[in-house]
């Protein structure tokens, strides 16, 4: 940064100032909250989170300094703007996998489609040799897999189809009216909106180092 872009220390310490406000009004906003998802208090941490990072920034352009604390930046849901009482929901799941034994995965894949070549047909797309190919074919044999069992199934068996879970989450989104039979399953996540977003459940692995529970689900506060 040149000399004439460096930040002047009023501007330092306005900076300073803003933060000390900032903290203020989050304290204010915790002591007065109407519950645990009181959108208030997310208001008020996001602005605590702006105002720190402003300043830290400031800090370190002028002086060369960094603060002793870090506020997270807000990678999570902004805070609730949908209906009070909603009439109408969407639960919205991903769940990452990696294909951690690709023969297991075939094997099981080729035994389901020996039991039911219908399967085969559909995952293979046709032809005489349909089930042979989903024998061979990790793409065929994810076909199979997933068309065959539920999805809360696969995630508790995954290691039996030759799966190694990774990271998963789960919204609750809050809607104005049901959707209309086939209304949105050309772009079934376009019109995920995390401010309608009730609650949310999250499972990593990161979650294990912070607090040694290996089946843990987290709620929305803890992504603040």
């Amino acid at each position: 940064m040149s000399d004439a872009a460096q930040p002047s220390a009023a501007e330092v310490r306005a900076a300073a100032e803003a933060v000390k406000a900032a903290l203020d009004r989050h304290l204010d906003a915790v002591e007065r909250r109407s519950g645990q998802d009181d959108p208030a208090v997310y208001a008020a941490f996001d602005e605590l989170a702006a105002a720190a990072e402003v300043y830290d920034e400031l800090l370190y352009d002028t002086y060369d300094e960094v603060t002793p604390f870090e506020i997270p930046g807000s990678d999570a849901l902004p805070a609730y703007a949908g209906p009070e009482e909603p009439s109408a929901l969407s639960v919205l799941i991903r769940r990452d996998y990696t294909v951690a034994e690709p023969q297991r995965l075939l094997h099981q894949a080729q035994r389901i489609a020996d039991l039911d070549p219908d399967a085969a047909d559909e995952a293979a797309g046709g032809g005489a040799d349909a089930a042979a190919v989903v024998g061979t074919s990790v793409h065929a044999a994810l076909g199979v897999l997933f068309g065959e069992f539920e999805p809360d199934e696969i995630a508790s068996r995954h290691k039996e189809f030759g799966l190694e879970e990774g990271d998963s989450t789960l919204w609750v989104a809050a809607g104005d009216d049901p959707a209309e039979p086939g209304e949105w399953l050309s772009a079934p996540f376009d019109q995920a909106d995390p401010q309608r977003v009730v609650c949310r459940f999250d499972v990593s692995a990161v979650f294990d180092e912070e607090l040694g529970d290996e089946d843990l689900m987290e709620p929305l506060d803890h992504e603040r």
